[in-house]
């Protein structure tokens, strides 16, 4: 179980390697204080919903956090953490587990980084 939940923590640590680079893609919480399977971003600029709705096309994720993912107001845990309502409006929640692969991985950041670009074409 040790090794399994590493090798989740790694899949997660690519991930937001990949999307960090990403113009605007801030962490949502503690780099390493978090479960090893979850990833929470939010991305400046980019109206949350739409993001929401191009990501899940080809991926699973969630907007918000946990306690909010069925609404798109403004997740009361980021406001907390002092993000403002439009940032908090675009965080997308991401859930890593044990059937995923580093090839998966490779593909979620690369649309999320295509869906990001085409949305900010778009505005």
């Amino acid at each position: 179980q040790a090794t399994e939940s590493a090798r989740i923590l790694a899949l997660r640590q690519s991930l937001w390697q990949q999307l960090q680079v990403l113009d605007g893609v801030q962490l949502n919480g503690h780099l390493t204080q978090r479960l090893s399977g979850n990833l929470n971003v939010s991305v400046r600029g980019v109206d949350g919903q739409a993001l929401l709705l191009g990501l899940q096309q080809k991926l699973a994720v969630s907007s918000g956090s946990a306690c909010t993912s069925a609404s798109m107001a403004p997740s009361h845990v980021l406001t907390a953490l002092g993000h403002d309502k439009e940032l908090a409006r675009s965080s997308i929640r991401f859930g890593i587990g044990r059937f995923n692969t580093q090839d998966e991985i490779r593909q979620a950041a690369a649309h999320f980084a295509a869906t990001v670009s085409s949305l900010r074409v778009r505005d």
